[in-house]
């Protein structure tokens, strides 16, 4: 049975709310510099997310929200860098991988998946992506089990735009796609 927050509204209960908002998916990846400089190269580190908005166009602004403790919260606490790539409905397959809760190592995701290196940030850029942001952490905000990320945006590109797909969406709990 679903325990209530003295508030209360369950866990279960507002997940099955929110499950109704049909949201855009984005690969957030950022890249993990090395432990010194002559220590090996560091990891490209890249996570699902289907929390992501725009919050001002002037000055640029994005907001992602990451998991308290996940590895991409970890490393943006750190190093400011990181990228956002608009996924297509046709890149289903590559929201599925960087969304695994037991996943492979970070070098292994990327393996089979066309992406370019960010020329500001030096993140990964999927190969395809309707839209692809580089950006710059510019505010941090602790909100419950979560770290709002506020960035700004440095370059804006429309890699996949000429492939007349739609947006990859995430709705009910499942991948979707509009048409």
């Amino acid at each position: 049975m679903p325990i209530p927050h003295p508030e209360g509204v369950s866990n279960d209960e507002f997940r099955a709310a929110l499950s109704r908002l049909a949201a855009g998916v984005v690969l957030v990846t950022a890249h993990e510099p090395p432990l010194s400089e002559t220590g090996p190269g560091g990891e490209d580190v890249g996570m699902t997310a289907t929390s992501f908005t725009s919050v001002s166009l002037d000055p640029p602004l994005v907001l992602v929200s990451l998991r308290n403790g996940s590895r991409m919260d970890d490393l943006l606490a750190e190093q400011p860098l990181w990228a956002v790539s608009v996924l297509a409905e046709q890149q289903r397959h590559i929201a599925s991988r960087f969304a695994m809760k037991a996943r492979i190592s970070d070098r292994l995701l990327f393996q089979d998946i066309p992406w370019t290196r960010g020329e500001v940030c030096g993140a990964p850029l999927v190969g395809g992506a309707l839209a692809a942001l580089e950006c710059r952490t510019e505010q941090r905000v602790e909100a419950g089990d979560h770290t709002l990320v506020i960035g700004l945006v440095l370059k804006a590109t429309l890699p996949g735009a000429e492939s007349g797909g739609g947006p990859l969406a995430y709705f009910r709990g499942k991948y979707r796609h509009l048409g």
